[in-house]
């Protein structure tokens, strides 16, 4: 088939290379987010798949709106006959949807129709799901509700950060979207309604969210540090100022503390919650780069009885 492939950030990149790796397919252009600015001088920053698509020489469409007549005109000029999707980020309206006679097939990171949205596998780490996996599906002009062409499960381990999952989800859904690709060619895959039962959503997690509560329970303080891994963040404030927890672990042989309050020692800072204390590993203070725990605790000098979240 012609493919015209649609994706923005790195997790896209593995399913492109599987596709361009194809000898059944041909990758004849893709459809990105347009270039933003990165970096701390802002510079203008094309998208992840946009470079490599420039580096495998095939034709970069970035339109600021998928429902943009011009951006509309050169794809049916394409002429495609199917679009795989990973990650794009931009609704997409009916009169795209109608242009590939196979649509557009989307690598969704969760067993749908659980954790429909923005942030699937971030969802799955703050809800302690025990397994996940990824789903290819048609896209319909409803969130994440087309019919299903196949699946993978993917265990959660108990130290994964949502950037572990998403990482390898990213390469593992490569190879089903790929395999749903063959399937769509040859006749056959056919696509299976999702159930009506077990629907849940995922919205995009926000800064509120990675907040840390520390009265709620250890499981619940791990939990949103791993699933605001890498972004955006999980965090606190100490003395009125920001703090974000970058990395900590459970440590239920330390009960002593009350919830928020540092037990600093000379190799480790546990912070306590709602029923025993987690360990901090590296944090990051306001404006500064992110250090281990007991580096930051040494600079501050924590007075006994200080506490996080105040």
């Amino acid at each position: 088939m012609r493919l015209v492939f649609a994706g923005t950030p790195e997790v896209a990149v593995p399913a492109l290379d599987a596709l361009l790796a194809s000898d059944r397919h041909e990758v004849v252009a893709v459809v990105t987010r347009p270039d933003a600015p990165a970096g701390r001088g802002r510079h203008m920053v094309a998208s992840p798949v946009a470079q490599r698509a420039r580096e495998a020489e095939i034709e970069v469409l970035r339109p600021e709106r998928p429902r943009d007549p011009a951006f509309l005109a050169r794809l049916a000029e394409i002429a495609p006959d199917c679009c795989p999707v990973v990650a794009y980020g931009a609704l997409l309206p009916r009169a795209a949807l109608d242009i590939p006679r196979h649509g557009w097939v989307n690598l969704h990171f969760s067993l749908l129709p659980a954790w429909r949205g923005a942030a699937p596998v971030q969802h799955a780490v703050l809800a302690g799901d025990d397994m996940t996996g990824a789903s290819t599906f048609l896209i319909e002009e409803t969130l994440d509700s087309g019919p299903v062409y196949g699946v993978l499960t993917e265990r959660l381990r108990p130290t994964d950060t949502s950037g572990d999952l998403l990482t390898r989800l990213a390469f593992a859904g490569a190879g089903l979207l790929a395999a749903t690709m063959d399937g769509i060619e040859d006749g056959t895959l056919e696509a299976a309604p999702q159930p009506a039962d077990g629907v849940s959503f995922a919205p995009k997690i926000t800064v509120e969210d990675a907040r840390i509560d520390w009265t709620a329970p250890a499981l619940r303080v791990d939990r949103v540090v791993r699933g605001c891994a890498p972004a955006p963040g999980a965090w606190t404030t100490f003395r009125g100022e920001r703090l974000k927890v970058r990395t900590a672990e459970l440590a239920p042989e330390h009960t002593e503390a009350a919830p928020g309050e540092l037990v600093a020692g000379k190799k480790a800072v546990h912070a306590g919650t709602g029923s025993h204390a987690v360990r901090l590993l590296w944090v990051q203070p306001q404006g500064k780069k992110p250090m281990q725990a007991a580096d930051w605790a040494r600079g501050v000098r924590i007075q006994p009885g200080e506490t996080l979240g105040v």
